[in-house]
């Protein structure tokens, strides 16, 4: 391990895993996710999820002015038995028959080549050893600097570029580790389904997804993000879903944030905060329109530490999902993770910097799913300090 000391300005360090074995999925190329060659085109891209986006992540940590407060921590692989934790057997042996049998394409836009299941094991058994270092005391902020992306994988079925949902398996473990209760705010632009389908039916998750209204994209998305979709049984009110007109903006999340997550939060009291990131809602993004810039994502950072100071004792764990944009989603990583370290100056300034947003419409948004919850969810009205 490569580690490195922290400033006098903060007390923490953070904690980043990482495992170059992941840069062995190859997404291939085409025309955006679709990897259609249509034969008139003399320059083909790479599908999003595509390695560098990720390397230029793990450089910016590795070279970039929050260098110093970053200890480094190589993954490990999942072992088949972690993956029941969340999905099923007979979905993780359609995983392993389709990268003995050469590769398959699971859904659109998600394709399991050689090299990509190796890597997706990675993913997950990073995550879960990133979780394992805060349980075990060794450090109360770790990041799990992972690819394939995990959080639309569902139990038993494939989606949106996921194989293997990384941070339910992390959240399971916690859960198993005597943790009563674990929130997850997801901040990727896309809702985060399958974590929402993993832990729909209990209590002791709450899992808060804010994403562009973007609905259902077929069949193996069948969930549409909708402040109706509150979970069902003992979850029923547990599942809360913020879906954001797009061009939401800073504004527009800070207010989000501030009037939904943080009562929801305060109410429900965690004892583990997960923060599933995802730098495609940012401005420039080819894959959201959310123009979330480096200081909106900064603000989010300090929001979730104050959060998990407050319930979790500073405990947080943060999964990474998707980003795009090469160089943007390091930038918007960096501020996020200045927030997530409650640092009180900017490391890094924006190198794009202003982007006009109209926050009327996302205040009259986040309004009525305040006005929606307080008529559907009892727990939000009742004591739940215990």
């Amino acid at each position: 391990m490569d580690s490195s000391s922290a400033s006098s300005e903060t007390d923490e360090l953070l904690h980043v895993f990482w495992h170059p074995g992941m840069l062995q999925h190859d997404t291939g190329k085409g025309v955006f996710d679709t990897l259609h060659d249509p034969g008139f085109l003399d320059v083909l891209e790479k599908h999003p999820e595509n390695g560098d986006r990720v390397k230029n992540m793990v450089s910016i940590l590795k070279r970039g002015p929050i260098s110093p407060y970053i200890s480094w921590h190589l993954g490990r692989p999942a072992l088949i038995s972690e993956l029941y934790l969340f999905h099923t057997p007979d979905y993780i042996k359609e995983l392993i028959e389709a990268d003995e049998n050469g590769g398959k394409q699971l859904c659109a836009g998600t394709v399991l080549n050689p090299g990509s299941w190796g890597a997706s094991l990675l993913a997950s058994g990073t995550t879960i050893s990133a979780m394992e270092h805060i349980l075990n005391r060794n450090g109360k902020i770790a990041y799990a600097l992972v690819r394939p992306p995990g959080h639309h994988a569902q139990p038993s079925q494939a989606d949106g570029y996921c194989f293997l949902n990384n941070a339910g398996l992390a959240i399971k473990l916690a859960l198993n580790s005597g943790i009563k209760r674990v929130a997850v705010v997801d901040i990727d632009v896309h809702y985060g389904n399958g974590t929402a389908e993993g832990f729909y039916d209990t209590c002791d998750v709450l899992s808060i997804s804010l994403h562009m209204n973007h609905g259902s994209w077929g069949p193996s998305h069948p969930q549409k993000g909708s402040i109706d979709e509150i979970g069902k049984g003992k979850g029923s009110g547990f599942n809360l879903n913020i879906p954001l007109p797009n061009g939401t903006g800073d504004k527009g999340y800070e207010y989000a944030m501030t009037k939904l997550v943080v009562p929801a939060i305060d109410k429900f009291g965690p004892k583990v905060v997960v923060l599933v990131i995802g730098q495609d809602a940012s401005a420039f993004d080819p894959n959201g329109r959310q123009c979330l810039t480096m200081e909106g994502y900064r603000e989010i950072g300090r929001i979730i530490r104050n959060l998990s100071d407050k319930h979790a004792k500073g405990r947080i764990l943060i999964v990474q999902e998707g980003g795009y944009h090469r160089t943007y989603s390091a930038y918007c990583l960096h501020a996020t993770l200045e927030g997530v370290l409650n640092l009180p100056l900017r490391l890094l300034s924006d190198p794009i910097a202003y982007y006009p947003e109209d926050e009327a419409l996302p205040v009259k948004v986040v309004d009525f799913i305040r006005k929606y919850w307080g008529e559907n969810l009892p727990w939000m009205v009742t004591d739940r300090s215990s």
